[in-house]
């Protein structure tokens, strides 16, 4: 279980100097984070708790954990990108976490694009990115983890068993920090590289709603540049820059 003691040692572990935060109990690690991300906190800044009172998913959904039996962690990132990059970092995030996941617990992990980790087929981990816009510039994204450990919250979710929250942090970290390279170049493309392999969508059809409300189904085929997942729904290639999709039979 983590404590204040225990991520500040992961922190130290993996040479990062920025505020701690750690709450026995909160409403949200991602509202904490966003309102110090707000007033100026740096880079690498984290907000953990042991239980969330009102953890949010994507979309507007609820995120539910059994306390102390989760990881939950904000971090916040101010990279030095555009609006049209930003899709990578929870990408990103994903492919470290499903790494950490994989190593650590030695389960079988893979991403759902875009947020979702996976274990043995079940959702047992999610990430949630929120950030602001300023100038056309990212001025911050706080990424936030949830990742359910032992016995599950609920019944159809999965879980990571076998390892603390400390120590899966601290694989996470060893996976990401290198990879959290926003001022290269090819940053967004490097991320996207890294993701292809872990990512279970690819090579299966799905049904995805984009932002603007449309429904396309088709096989997801690949991703592009920016991590957009690219539908070939027979007629043509949509991408899916942002929305909901749904796995629609086993990957082949």
């Amino acid at each position: 279980m983590l404590s204040h003691d225990a991520l500040a040692d992961v922190w130290a572990r993996a040479g990062l100097d920025a505020p701690i935060r750690f709450d026995e109990v909160t409403g949200s690690t991602n509202a904490a984070a966003a309102e110090l991300a707000r007033v100026g906190a740096p880079e690498w800044t984290v907000v953990a708790a042991g239980h969330q009172t009102a953890g949010r998913g994507r979309l507007g959904r609820g995120w539910v954990d059994r306390p102390g039996a989760a990881l939950l962690c904000s971090i916040v990132l101010r990279p030095p990108i555009g609006p049209e990059a930003a899709g990578a970092v929870p990408l990103l995030v994903g492919t470290a976490l499903a790494e950490a996941i994989a190593d650590t617990a030695e389960a079988a992990a893979g991403c759902k694009w875009p947020n979702d980790v996976l274990v043995d087929g079940r959702k047992a981990a999610g990430v949630l990115a929120e950030g602001a816009v300023h100038d056309d510039r990212i001025a911050f994204v706080v990424v936030g983890i949830g990742v359910n450990l032992g016995e599950p919250p609920l019944p159809d979710v999965g879980s990571v068993r076998g390892v603390g929250a400390p120590e899966l942090l601290g694989a996470f970290l060893d996976a990401f920090v290198p990879r959290y390279r926003p001022a290269a170049e090819t940053f967004a493309q490097d991320v996207v590289d890294a993701y292809r392999p872990w990512c279970v969508t690819l090579g299966r059809r799905v049904r995805a709603t984009t932002t603007t409300g449309k429904s396309v189904e088709g096989e997801a085929v690949d991703l592009d540049a920016n991590g957009g997942l690219l539908v070939d729904t027979g007629a043509e290639v949509v991408t899916v820059s942002f929305g909901e999709v749904e796995h629609l039979r086993p990957a082949r």
